[in-house]
């Protein structure tokens, strides 16, 4: 349902949002700070989030959302791409943002308000 120019697009709507990679793919990144990456199988959307939240999506949708082995000791959630609407991903994406935006970005930025 979504791809990584859908999660591109979002990210984009929050301040100071660039694009860059990450290990030789597309990554988003907030003045140098890795939000996201595309995974190297083109399908799948790394996420920083904290180890509890990851916890909690895996959960919850463990269809849309998981984790390998490698990424255990990481704070961040594997995103299947084509299970996450773009509601939703825009939430993970302003969380995300929200992780790694410096406190001046923080300050100046109004939270959005979550779905119901």
């Amino acid at each position: 349902m979504s791809s990584f120019e859908t999660a591109r697009r979002i990210a984009h709507e929050f301040p100071a949002v660039e694009d860059g990679t990450s290990y030789g793919t597309p990554a988003l990144k907030v003045k140098g700070a890795l939000m996201a990456r595309l995974r190297e199988d083109g399908e799948t959307l790394v996420l920083r989030c904290t180890f509890t939240d990851r916890d909690l999506l895996i959960h919850d949708a463990p269809d849309t959302y998981f984790c390998t082995d490698h990424y255990r000791n990481y704070e961040c959630v594997l995103v299947r791409l084509s299970q996450i609407r773009a509601p939703e991903l825009r939430e993970r994406l302003e969380e995300a943002w929200r992780r790694v935006a410096p406190r001046t970005l923080l300050d100046a930025a109004p939270r959005r308000r979550p779905r119901t």
